[in-house]
């Protein structure tokens, strides 16, 4: 299997922990980080033991209230082609004059990676904690997926999508309320180097201790 490596221990509960860990090779990774478009990704896959760890360290969020407000769907094997099936079918009813083609490569959207993983934010409705801050805590469980997924030497993209949002297909992947669709993380071998886009320059403000007018 492509890419295997040792993979570290995730640390026992109540074990202590560096506070932090200085590590050039990390800042090197989330400086250079850029996703893989999804269609560009093949074969060889991460193993069981890779996607295990990859869940893992996903998991490995800010969560505050230690809600877990997220869970994964793996899309794997044939099951990507199933998939593709019913995302071919509910497009073909609500596109009026859907082409063949257009149907066809809805049909191929999870073969486009070896593995694709939902990941869904399972909001705790009426909660002390503010729903705003569990919907933040899955969109750090993606980032950490695709982080982790480059470390282990895969390229990945983040997707969402028109079936990220659609309720049929929400029904089709046993969502309930409070649940959406948080990403399709796409992981894969890069057949290819992605180039560096233009960066939009962040806007940075400083706090002065006034009011601002």
């Amino acid at each position: 299997m492509k890419n295997e490596q040792p993979l570290p221990d995730f640390p026992a509960p109540g074990e202590r922990l560096a506070p932090s860990h200085a590590n050039a090779d990390t800042l090197t990774l989330l400086t250079r980080r850029r996703s893989t478009v999804a269609l560009s990704l093949n074969e060889p896959g991460p193993s069981p033991a890779q996607l295990e760890r990859l869940i893992g360290i996903a998991s490995r969020v800010p969560d505050h209230g230690k809600l877990a407000p997220w869970r994964f769907i793996v899309f794997e094997g044939e099951a990507r082609s199933r998939f593709g099936g019913i995302l071919a079918k509910v497009f073909a009813a609500k596109t009026s004059g859907a082409s063949e083609d257009q149907i066809a490569f809805e049909a191929g959207r999870f073969t486009r990676a070896p593995l694709v993983v939902a990941v869904i934010s399972t909001v705790t409705e009426n909660h002390k904690i503010p729903e705003w801050e569990q919907v933040l805590s899955a969109g750090a469980a993606c980032q950490n997926m695709l982080i982790a997924a480059s470390a282990m030497g895969f390229g990945a993209q983040w997707l969402t999508e028109w079936y990220a949002y659609d309720a049929d297909v929400k029904d089709v992947l046993g969502l309930k309320s409070g649940e959406r669709v948080a990403g399709f993380v796409y992981v894969g071998s890069a057949a290819d180097e992605p180039v560096e886009r233009v960066r939009p320059k962040a806007h940075v403000g400083r706090w002065t201790g006034s009011m601002p007018e």
